[in-house]
């Protein structure tokens, strides 16, 4: 019998006020794509993590190719073979794709950099997963998306016979991670050991062998995704059955026109955008990555000064003045990119939630700490936040659970217009039903709501409308009765029907 490629032996690991892992055993077999599925916050990350050297666990081993290791530092997970691609983007954002790229191993010359060898190996790594980025441009003007397909590029580049992807696709494009799919099989044929972290069900029934569920950060089982289905996957790692959404907003009649737009533009960005929300809407846009979405998005909620156009909120004129001014006309907006743009991760789980809503819980510029709690634990339970506390440090939750607090942050502001761009990325299938009735009920309560989703299924199930743009402008509008996943993606990428 072949030797697995990785084995984890009672595994356990614990963080300030919460324990990640409990004695976790199970092997992975060697060139095999291995999926660990489990709820937000039920340990997969952390696994993951402790393979690739960036946490030690508190007990048990690890034993990779039939060697036990102990890693103190993911340089040494590296030379041993183990590389990780990160759910969260970690870059030095004012340094090039190129030194990005090629930072744990810089070439010189002489005692000199050698940029031209640099750009050279950098060109090859993003070459070997078909990404098509200049590599002397500077990482943080990339999308997000791009930003993904870089730490792709740097795993698979140095040439690790282990590599951990976790929640790889969740800022890709579908063209992108079609490609993602065809070079996992690529690396399977190499012989190249792949862990996948996802809680998209479709992935995990495409490319893996095998399917371990951590729940609470307990081993629930490992088994084949032959004898699965996906309703039994999902009910092993949330503890019980899902039934199917059907949102009732949609059958309701619409109110008032909440919010008109007319000829919004921003030079490079989007370009003459004119639209209405009402009352009672759930307005979804769709379009491929760098379509101008997020950045509309971010124009609308004052955070381009270069834009140009009129907007009205209740039939009042709204200026691009800036956040406070349009939280003022009742916007709020669920940002793409969590960590930069929704939280201050250094701030308690508390003190995020209630950023937007201080002068409503202050009293003679003082903050009424008991009301302040009260609220605040509402949202947590509504939302069901695993944390060790409402004092937690916001770094310290999953990724999934961060994403949680940026919609309480809006939720308790009680905006009358919500625009959530990408709102369950990075969360596990029984937070996604949650965000989906969320969305539902505020739609239901007589809010309006936009909805920005590279997840078309997502976009047609929860949706009113539904405008696609393309290369900045609007492509199209469909009503949701006739709107399909064939008709989107002809319209996002332009092709005649």
């Amino acid at each position: 019998m072949t030797a697995p490629a990785v084995r984890f032996e009672g595994i356990s690991k614990r963080f300030p006020g919460a324990r990640a892992l409990e004695s976790v055993s199970f092997d992975v077999a060697a060139g095999s794509c291995h999926a660990l599925c489990g709820e937000n916050g039920a340990g997969k990350s952390t696994l993951g993590k402790i393979l690739a050297g960036i946490h030690a666990p508190d007990a048990g081993q690890v034993v990779l190719f039939g060697r036990t290791v102990a890693f103190h530092g993911p340089e040494q997970a590296l030379a041993a073979g183990v590389g990780m691609v990160h759910q969260e983007l970690a870059f030095c954002e004012s340094l090039s794709v190129a030194e990005n790229l090629c930072l744990g191993a810089l070439p010189s010359s002489r005692g000199f950099l050698d940029r031209a060898e640099m750009c050279r190996r950098a060109e090859q790594m993003l070459a070997a997963i078909d990404a098509h980025i200049d590599v002397r441009q500077r990482v943080g003007v990339l999308t997000t998306g791009q930003q993904q397909m870089l730490q792709i590029a740097s795993a698979v580049g140095t040439g690790a016979r282990v590599i951990v992807f976790d929640e790889p696709t969740s800022s890709l494009s579908q063209h992108e991670a079609d490609k993602l799919y065809e070079l996992i099989g690529q690396l399977r044929e190499r012989g190249v050991t792949s862990i996948y972290v996802s809680h998209r069900m479709e992935e995990i029934f495409r490319l893996c062998d095998t399917v371990t569920v951590l729940r609470d950060g307990t081993h629930v089982a490992t088994r084949p995704p032959s004898e699965l289905t996906q309703p039994a996957l999902v009910q092993m790692m949330i503890g019980r059955p899902l039934e199917e959404y059907f949102p009732s907003h949609v059958h309701a009649k619409t109110g008032d026109e909440l919010m008109r737009v007319d000829h919004v533009s921003s030079p490079g960005k989007f370009q003459d955008v004119s639209f209405t929300l009402r009352a009672g809407e759930v307005l979804g846009f769709a379009g491929l990555v760098g379509a101008g979405r997020s950045e509309m998005a971010q124009a609308l909620f004052g955070l381009d000064p270069a834009v140009t156009g009129r907007m009205s909120v209740g039939g009042q004129p709204v200026g691009f003045n800036g956040p406070r001014h349009a939280m003022r006309a009742g916007l709020g907006l669920v940002p793409e990119d969590r960590k930069r743009q929704g939280l201050v991760l250094s701030m308690t789980a508390l003190a995020n939630t209630t950023l937007p809503i201080l002068g409503a819980l202050s009293r003679w510029t003082f903050i009424r700490r008991r009301a302040e709690r009260a609220l605040v634990g509402i949202y947590f339970e509504r939302l069901r936040v695993r944390a060790p506390g409402l004092d937690a440090v916001t770094a310290g939750l999953s990724g999934g659970n961060q994403q949680k607090l940026v919609l309480a942050k809006w939720l308790a502001a009680h905006c009358r217009i919500l625009m959530l761009d990408e709102p369950t990325r990075g969360v596990d299938v029984g937070a996604k039903a949650e965000i989906h009735a969320l969305i539902d009920e505020l739609a239901s309560s007589g809010s309006g709501v936009i909805l920005i989703s590279s997840e078309l299924p997502e976009v047609l199930n929860l949706c009113t409308r539904i405008i696609v743009l393309r290369e900045g402008k609007i492509a199209g509008e469909l009503p949701r009765a006739t709107a399909t996943q064939d008709a989107l993606m002809r319209l996002m990428a332009g092709v005649a029907a």
